[in-house]
């Protein structure tokens, strides 16, 4: 496995405002890009990365949601859908690895029923709610080329993007 860099607002925002292909099999090649997307995930630290977050436009998502206390707990996600979304929904603070050290409350469905291909390719059906609906939905709109940050205002957007650019420069 290898890092991968994560594209982030200030530098990369055409990259991620791209929309991602669906992935025709789950094959060794599609399995090597989760394996690297999950080590730069951890590293990172983050509990989500989608695949265009690493420059690779493909419908392919890793989440782990697992307390800090336990053991990992890796998911794969390939071609994920929302077949039902809830008119019930949830404000929640979210952050990104896009977006670094910036978080924001957003409203979302609080339940999902989704439908993806694991890492060896079998079919999964299952419900999210809590965190995991949130996670989720957050992953597949970068597979839209939808950043969280487009779901606030336009003036708390542009101050996002702001302060992401103003910190890189001061890291720089």
């Amino acid at each position: 496995m290898s890092l991968r860099r994560i594209l982030t607002v200030d530098t990369d925002m055409a990259v991620l405002k791209q929309k991602s292909a669906p992935v025709a099999e789950v094959d060794d090649a599609v399995r090597v890009l989760m394996d690297d997307m999950l080590e730069t995930m951890y590293a990172a630290p983050g509990i989500g990365l989608a695949a265009i977050q690493v420059g690779v436009p493909k419908r392919v998502i890793v989440m782990d949601l697992a307390p800090k206390d336990e053991p990992p707990a890796p998911r794969y996600f390939v071609n994920p859908e929302i077949l039902w979304a809830s008119e019930e929904t949830k404000p929640w603070e979210e952050g990104c690895l896009s977006v670094p050290d910036i978080y924001d409350d957003v409203e979302r469905p609080a339940h999902v029923r989704l439908r993806y291909l694991d890492y060896h390719g079998k079919l999964i059906e299952e419900d999210a709610d809590d965190l995991y609906a949130v996670c989720i939905q957050h992953e597949m709109d970068h597979l839209n080329g939808v950043l969280f940050i487009d779901h606030l205002s336009r003036l708390k957007r542009d101050r996002a993007v702001k302060q992401v650019k103003k910190a890189a420069k001061a890291d720089a």
